[in-house]
């Protein structure tokens, strides 16, 4: 159920600490990872934006009207405002730059996993479900060779079709989730000091929001693969539309070897819990590593402030990346025996992603997941399980870039104001 990412994982950064800021911090969730409460949970919580407050390293936010005690951890303080000089005023200054700049950090990288690389979502989904394919793209450099070819013929809409349904998808899977907690005493989150039981509910509910969200995840797979040749203008909600029509038997006309939605339960369920418990353990574990790291420096005195105003937040940006990459590319193989399933029987027509050009229909015939898997290893060898993995690394590299951009951006900027 997570092409991209964790549903606990928003690409942003790790949520934690006081949320009871007013004024204009009160309008973006705060963000800290400084205690080990903070690090003791799973995030749940539906995404936001990092830096939408100017909170340094060890810093809560306070509430409103309690003014911040500083640490020996700490970044460096900014001067008090005054009417006396300048310096209360530049101190402030300061304060909005980070402020702004941390949120821009994060929409940036918020901007780069949804927007950016849906072309190489399109193309790994593409790549996954042709058994005909006699070319792998295991590497980047024949996926940019092939995404070339298909926006020469088809122009820029092949590699830009479906973003709308992922994000249809991303709003009921957190919707779901909301419902399902708010009226059973199922968890949202783990805390600190959990247990067998709280974990078990907690995945519990993150499974029946995979099993709601499913019908609509099928559709929306169907939107980006489907060939742009061949496909008619279709609404925004048509992922909707679709998604409902699939559970109850009604809309487009689909073929006998279509899979009934109770088949595609274990495999949907497995792979997204699997995916959240990988992705959610990774974060943690660097974020641990992170925050030793950054200790350590403040420690030794070795910090500069543009430094300090960066462990703010890149941190969490990198724990993020690490965990959404590694659960990827763990899973991959397991991602591409599920999309087969969601597609066969639906009457999909998908580009031809040896050439270039023309299509093909998919006209597999799995009996269920064991089936899949089997025929695969068969038929396309261990490296079937593979296909389109080349998108992976382009996908990764370009989010990769971006965060060191907007990190250089963001220092250049400290520097001219500090």
């Amino acid at each position: 159920m997570h092409p991209r990412r964790p549903d606990g994982f928003d690409g942003l950064g790790y949520r934690g600490g006081a949320r009871d800021e007013q004024g204009f911090g009160g309008a973006f969730p705060a963000r800290s990872f400084s205690t080990g409460a903070d690090l003791g949970h799973w995030v749940t919580t539906p995404p936001d934006i990092p830096g939408s407050r100017n909170l340094h390293w060890g810093e809560k936010s306070p509430p409103y009207g309690v003014p911040t005690t500083s640490t020996p951890y700490e970044g460096p303080t900014e001067e008090p405002f005054s009417t006396g000089g300048g310096g209360g005023v530049q101190g402030q200054s300061s304060e909005q730059l980070n402020r702004f700049a941390g949120f821009g950090i994060g929409l940036a990288s918020l901007f780069t996993e949804n927007v950016l690389a849906h072309p190489c979502i399109v193309l790994r989904r593409q790549c996954q479900v042709n058994y005909h394919a006699q070319h792998y793209h295991l590497t980047p450099f024949t996926v940019i060779n092939i995404m070339y070819s298909f926006n020469k013929i088809q122009g820029p809409r092949a590699l830009w079709k479906g973003m709308g349904s992922t994000f249809i998808v991303q709003g009921v899977t957190l919707g779901a989730e909301g419902i399902i907690s708010e009226f059973t005493p199922l968890p949202r989150e783990v805390l600190h000091k959990w247990s067998p039981k709280q974990i078990g509910e907690h995945l519990l509910l993150k499974s029946l929001t995979y099993v709601v969200a499913m019908p609509f995840y099928s559709a929306s797979l169907i939107e980006t693969v489907q060939s742009e040749i061949i496909r008619d203008n279709t609404g925004i909600l048509e992922c909707v539309k679709e998604g409902i029509g699939r559970v109850i038997g009604m809309g487009v006309p689909h073929s006998k070897r279509l899979l009934p939605l109770l088949s595609l339960i274990f495999p949907t369920v497995l792979h997204g819990v699997l995916h959240y418990i990988i992705s959610s353990v990774i974060q943690k574990f660097v974020l641990l590593i992170l925050k030793r790291k950054t200790y350590n420096s403040h420690l030794a005195e070795s910090t500069s402030p543009v430094q300090s105003m960066l462990d703010a937040y890149f941190p969490e940006l990198i724990a993020n990346f690490a965990a959404s990459l590694c659960s990827d590319v763990i899973l991959y193989p397991l991602e591409t025996v599920l999309h087969r399933l969601h597609i066969q029987g639906t009457r999909t027509i998908i580009d031809n992603t040896d050439l270039g050009y023309e299509v093909l229909p998919i006209n597999t015939q799995y009996e269920g997941m064991r089936d899949c898997i089997n025929t695969i290893r068969q038929e396309e060898g261990v490296f079937g399980f593979y296909k389109g993995f080349g998108a992976v690394i382009i996908q990764y590299t370009l989010h990769a870039a971006v965060l060191q951009i907007t990190k250089i951006i963001y220092a250049t900027l400290l520097q001219n104001n500090i």
